[in-house]
């Protein structure tokens, strides 16, 4: 497979390269970036020196490519297809937010949990966001069971990673070390996607997604708690049984039986949940990697079901447990 990467100086696009670069079946054709281009890569992704001698280019040989990666920022997607005639035969997908929700278009929302027979057959993918993966992925067995009555608390902390490559103030080392905080409360843009999965299970799904977002101090990862409301009288063994049913043939995401932390899926491809019942509440707990299956990992996995292949090419990655 050719592969066609346009937007690539940014954290998701590193991690997309660097995933390509040692997939069996992929080969990378261009990478376009119009302020880095004759640059080489490894100019801005350091962590590719030895790997690679590719250069930026601010090219576009559409034609010469089988799959094209969007990673640009939030608009610039349907900004680039407006302007740009890909060729009806090159698969797209696309890790902005631009065609995540159902519209006048054909992308499938590129969760494979959810939509996995869809993502095989499809020629554009909208590739989920890092918060709305994880929280998807710890409510996806409830929404299914039509156990999803009442609002939903959600707290999850990100990784700086999550705010891009460009500096901040909420970026800065010195502001973020040993720091954390609040925002988006309640107003995160991941919400209507993950409703709009929700409902997908459960039709007709109306409850409230009291969803709180924190700013962590370390670089990359997603750590989500859920609450949700219960029969008491269910036993956790029951709520065990039915995410283990849900998720028995998933490729990456699985459920634990023991305490999570971020360490078991950074920098791998996993996501990983455990649930506890607490009288009329169900705690759930999910993490994720939020460049790999939060994006760029999640985004190969697309690439894979598209062209029928392993699903796991490309994405055996040890996590720095240590």
């Amino acid at each position: 497979m050719k592969v066609g990467i346009i937007g690539g100086a940014g954290y998701t696009a590193g991690e997309l390269i660097r995933l390509l670069l040692h997939h069996p079946e992929a080969e990378i054709a261009f990478v376009h970036s119009s302020s880095n281009a004759k640059n080489l890569l490894t100019d801005v992704h350091e962590g590719l020196l030895g790997e690679t001698d590719l250069k930026f280019t601010d090219r576009l040989p559409l034609k010469s490519v089988d799959v094209l990666f969007l990673c640009m920022g939030h608009g610039k997607s349907a900004e680039f297809l407006a302007e740009n005639q890909v060729p009806a035969n090159v698969r797209i997908i696309d890790l902005a937010q631009d065609f995540r929700l159902a519209g006048a278009h054909d992308y499938i929302y590129g969760l494979p949990e959810l939509n996995k027979a869809e993502i095989t057959k499809a020629l554009h993918i909208a590739n989920p966001g890092c918060f709305a993966t994880a929280i998807q992925l710890g409510l996806l067995p409830l929404a299914a069971n039509w156990l999803l009555h009442s609002d939903i608390s959600v707290n999850a902390i990100t990784g700086s990673t999550g705010a891009g490559v460009k500096p901040a103030a909420t970026t800065h080392f010195s502001w973020r070390a040993g720091n954390m905080s609040i925002y988006k409360a309640f107003r995160h843009q991941h919400v209507p996607e993950i409703r709009q999965s929700l409902a997908q299970l459960q039709p007709g799904f109306e409850a409230s997604i009291d969803f709180i977002p924190y700013r962590g101090d370390f670089a990359r990862g997603i750590f989500c708690t859920e609450v949700v409301r219960i029969d008491p009288a269910v036993p956790e063994e029951e709520f065990v049984k039915l995410y283990k049913q849900f998720y028995e043939t998933a490729a990456f995401t699985h459920y634990v039986d023991r305490d999570l932390d971020l360490k078991q899926v950074v920098n791998t491809n996993k996501a990983l949940v455990h649930v506890e019942k607490f009288e009329d509440k169900l705690l759930v707990t999910s993490v994720i990697d939020n460049l790999l299956k939060g994006a760029s990992g999640q985004a190969v996995q697309n690439m894979n079901l598209m062209f029928g292949i392993d699903e796991h090419a490309g994405l055996d990655l040890k996590p720095s447990a240590f």
